[in-house]
């Protein structure tokens, strides 16, 4: 990763995206990878690597994270918009979950969907932090959009 310093958090130390550019490059060169909001690899792959739904508390057969890669119908638009995009919509997250959440990369094998339709994965391999500036940077990229976006999670 280039640019990217490590981060330490218990165990986990990391290269940490600094940049929305940086991680626009990344999903460029790199299949299967996902973004996920947690406290970090740490602590979900000592809970065995499974998400729990938040409504029903049924243990899933994986982690919930959200696909990075690029869908074909994008077409030749900017990998930094569907980037930005794909931060913004679960850019709540943290507020919602608490402190300590924040966004990770990871490289993982898909084996069912979650009660959102969001992939759950096994086989993870932690590949970085998304510095909080990124989202930041992704927040600023999706105003200068003409339409209006929000994120998933909308004030009732």
């Amino acid at each position: 990763m280039t640019g990217a310093d490590k981060s330490t958090t218990g165990a986990d130390v990391l290269p940490v995206l600094r940049s929305l550019t940086e991680l626009a490059e990344l999903v460029e060169r790199d299949e299967r990878l996902f973004v996920r909001w947690s406290r970090g690899p740490e602590a979900d792959l000592r809970e065995a690597a499974a998400s729990t739904d938040d409504l029903t508390g049924v243990s899933m057969p994986g982690l919930s994270a959200n696909p990075l890669d690029v869908e074909p119908w994008w077409q030749d638009r900017s990998t930094e918009l569907w980037v930005a995009r794909r931060l913004h919509d679960y850019s709540h997250l943290p507020r919602e979950k608490g402190p300590g959440v924040r966004p990770w990369i990871l490289v993982g094998r898909e084996v069912g969907r979650g009660p959102d339709n969001e992939p759950l994965v096994r086989d993870v391999e932690p590949v970085g932090w998304i510095d909080e500036d990124v989202i930041a940077q992704a927040e600023r990229e999706i105003a200068g959009q003409a339409a209006r976006w929000g994120p998933l999670r909308r004030a009732r």
